[in-house]
């Protein structure tokens, strides 16, 4: 699969789902009659509503999906994924167009892979699979689960376990100058993005108020720079993709305002790339319940 799977599996996910979705076969999305209804657009170039209040002035809006690919062991390959919000409602579309793009042709950086099963957690981070789906056999998926948020720490570790790409005055924070304001104000806004366009409960919050708070954290960071490379075959390019890897430690400080959006990151990710993987993280504390892998796997 390469260094960087997340971007091959991605780009042969976009293509079957296009074959899957598309009936006008127009060579662009937007000027397509069905552009706002259509399955494709909303999962690749999701467009803002026409009546939306928030992002007015970018033409897309994020991605309702994350993939996590994970590693070969004989025989086999597990692909972790999630979907967010009314995005589930198109589970049995996005699954079809995953198994068409491991068994097409090309399949997935040259890679042909026949799917066997879809597993989903029964509850997000207990780290037990139900299997939902086996081809040929009905769709049984279970209903949507909001994690529940244990109490703050007091103490809390933030492991980033791919690269976390943010940006602080247009350009990318490296791993010295890195705050934790940096990765709070990113997945505020994402969490709010989110919820926004993909879920009936928008997020309403004092954003100002908990971003002058998240300034004055103090955190210890363990922090390197760390390149992807990845393949992009609409530029014809090789690409680097990196971010900070590492751990941060937040020690005596009160966590309770951010608690929550940190705490429910860990199944969104956070910063740019997070639909190929980048910007997972997991924390950590010492009075914090064992986190296992969240998401349906395939």
């Amino acid at each position: 699969m390469g260094e960087f799977p997340g971007s091959a599996w991605r780009g042969a996910l976009g293509h079957a789902l296009k074959r899957t979705a598309c009936v006008t076969r127009l060579p662009q999305c937007r000027p397509c009659a069905l552009y706002q209804s259509c399955v494709y657009p909303y999962f690749y170039d999701t467009p803002p509503p026409p009546t939306a209040q928030k992002m007015r002035r970018y033409e897309t809006t994020p991605h309702p999906f994350i993939l996590e690919p994970g590693t070969a062991g004989g025989c086999s390959y597990q692909l972790g994924f999630k979907l967010i919000g009314v995005a589930n409602r198109q589970l049995a579309v996005f699954i079809h167009a995953l198994s068409q793009a491991a068994q097409g042709p090309k399949g997935v950086a040259g890679n042909r892979l026949q799917l066997e099963a879809v597993e989903q957690e029964t509850y997000p981070g207990s780290g037990h699979w139900r299997c939902i789906y086996r081809p040929q056999e009905a769709l049984q998926a279970l209903p949507q689960v909001v994690p529940l948020t244990p109490e703050a720490p007091g103490d809390l570790r933030i492991e980033l376990l791919t690269p976390l790409r943010v940006k602080r005055d247009g350009r990318h924070v490296g791993p010295r100058e890195f705050r934790f304001a940096d990765l709070f104000g990113t997945l505020l806004r994402r969490i709010s993005m989110l919820s926004f366009f993909h879920t009936d409960t928008p997020l309403e919050t004092d954003f100002k108020g908990l971003m002058a708070q998240a300034r004055a954290i103090e955190a210890v960071t363990a922090l390197n720079w760390e390149d992807k490379l990845r393949y992009s075959s609409r530029q014809q390019v090789a690409m680097k993709l990196g971010g900070v890897i590492g751990h941060i430690e937040i020690r005596g400080q009160d966590l309770r305002p951010f608690w929550r959006y940190l705490w429910l990151g860990q199944w969104l990710h956070v910063g740019s790339g997070a639909t190929m993987g980048l910007g997972q993280y997991r924390v950590e504390g010492a009075s914090l319940p064992a986190l296992h892998d969240a998401g349906c796997q395939a």
